[in-house]
């Protein structure tokens, strides 16, 4: 089986104030139906993540983000369907109520809960970071 190109992929890792963040789950018709993952997709031609990041989630969930930031964190995965490499983004701020448009699932995680199950494996990496992150965010609202 030959190798398909590296496709890039923009990830939003939406967090609210008190450190829960957003998880979807994917759509049927869709490799890995029902596995868990943070919301976004693909970038198109001449499309900075930040860019495909933004059009995705209005796509996706129906929000508009207000403010990012790039996370220094990269996977690249081989599925069986696909290579991808992942960028992630905090995304602290937005408007709209995150919502199904793509008759997915939504799920807030919050600050020691268990990750949903199953999630998809180029994003298992990440979960501890993510955690990590939380429990450090969360300390620094306590300190304030």
């Amino acid at each position: 089986m030959t190798q398909s190109a590296l496709v890039d992929v923009a990830v939003g890792i939406i967090r609210r104030p008190d450190g829960a963040v957003l998880m979807t789950s994917r759509p049927l018709g869709k490799p890995y139906a029902g596995y868990w993952e943070f919301p976004g997709g693909k970038l198109e031609t001449k499309e900075s993540s930040t860019q495909a990041l933004s059009r995705e989630l209005s796509e996706e969930i129906g929000i508009s983000i207000q403010r990012s930031s790039p996370v220094a964190w990269q996977i690249e995965h081989n599925y069986a369907h696909a290579k991808v490499r992942l960028f992630f983004h905090w995304v602290t701020q937005w408007s709209g109520e995150p919502k199904s448009l793509e008759k997915q699932q939504t799920l807030w995680v919050s600050l020691g809960d268990a990750w949903p199950y199953p999630v998809l494996p180029a994003t298992l990496p990440l979960l501890d970071k993510i955690k990590n992150y939380r429990a450090s965010a969360e300390m620094e609202y306590l300190v304030r």
